[in-house]
């Protein structure tokens, strides 16, 4: 197995999440292999080690609550050990069809499923997805990072789509308000803030939350959530994702795991996971971040209950500090 860790040098003040090769060893020994029918209690909160074709089969029926997908988008791209080839956009979406058949034998009645894309794939994930769930919505979120390009606008966004298996579904709209600061605080005749409060210097209105997200931030080095997953995201995504869409003590499951933000945001939030991930380096990273859990649960960008817009949040801290 490649460690990653062995081709990067680290600056001092790096904070990008590493693995040893005894961590590695420690680590791998927890990873599941399925081969045969399991119960939910043989799989929750463990990470399974597989290509999602062959552990698909050896699942429960209707036992997922949430279902959060980040299957590789059309592009070339390659992921420690494996590499993903851009295909055609029919093959693509047979690609997609292949597994995403078999997953809703999985889902609860009341299930919620996101899936992610870029532009170039969301025409496939909705043909697919519309023949098996129910289109809710579109969420795009700003993914500013990267130089841009010279001939075309810079790619800055991303979409997940919202779906659900049937009409009765969670979703807890109060869970997920933006904390946004008020440029213009208006009061009544009486003068009292309307929809809005003072905090410190600065006043703030919960809002609802809407299908634009501008408030997320790319994990970088100086992040303790950061990894050298290439297409990693962000814990404040899931979050909003994860309590929207779930209620504690419920299963999350994720398909393609990557470095295990999906089960890590639900175990910080106090719900059970399921994840699976065919690299065994990125398995044995999840791995490293669930224990990190135990010692800190915070999540860059939520507190109190609410998200808050990017750099505000560490600005109430710095006040709260004096």
């Amino acid at each position: 197995m490649k460690n990653l860790n062995k081709i990067k040098n680290r600056a001092s003040l790096n904070r990008t999440i590493n693995l040893t090769g005894n961590e590695i060893e420690i680590y791998s020994k927890d990873l599941l292999r399925l081969k045969k029918n399991t119960s939910l209690n043989q799989i929750e909160n463990r990470v399974i080690c597989q290509d999602i074709d062959k552990a698909i089969k050896y699942l429960p029926d209707k036992f997922v609550d949430l279902m959060f997908v980040d299957p590789p988008y059309n592009i070339n791209k390659k992921f420690n050990q494996v590499s993903f080839k851009s295909m055609s956009n029919d093959a693509y979406q047979m690609w997609l069809d292949n597994w995403l058949s078999k997953m809703i034998r999985i889902l609860k009645d009341s299930a919620s499923v996101y899936i992610c894309s870029d532009w170039s794939s969301s025409r496939a994930i909705v043909n697919v997805g519309t023949k098996y769930l129910i289109l809710h919505n579109r969420i795009t979120w700003e993914r500013e990072k990267g130089r841009g390009a010279k001939r075309n606008w810079k790619n800055c966004a991303e979409d997940i789509w919202f779906f659900t298996k049937s009409s009765k579904y969670t979703f807890n709209v109060e869970k997920v308000k933006l904390r946004r600061k008020v440029r213009a605080p208006y009061k009544d005749d009486f003068g009292i803030p309307k929809d809005w409060k003072k905090e410190g210097n600065n006043n703030y209105r919960d809002t609802a939350p809407s299908n634009l997200w501008t408030d997320i931030s790319i994990p970088f080095w100086s992040m303790p959530e950061n990894t050298d997953h290439p297409t990693q995201k962000p814990e404040k995504l899931l979050a909003k994702i994860i309590l929207a869409s779930s209620n504690s003590g419920e299963i999350v499951f994720d398909p393609f795991m990557g470095s295990g933000t999906a089960a890590v945001v639900a175990k910080k939030l106090g719900r059970r996971f399921v994840g699976i991930e065919r690299d065994e380096y990125y398995c044995c990273l999840s791995e490293k971040r669930l224990d990190k859990v135990k010692f800190n649960s915070n999540i860059q960008g939520y507190s109190d209950g609410v998200f808050w817009e990017r750099n505000t949040l560490i600005d109430q801290l710095k006040k709260n500090k004096k």
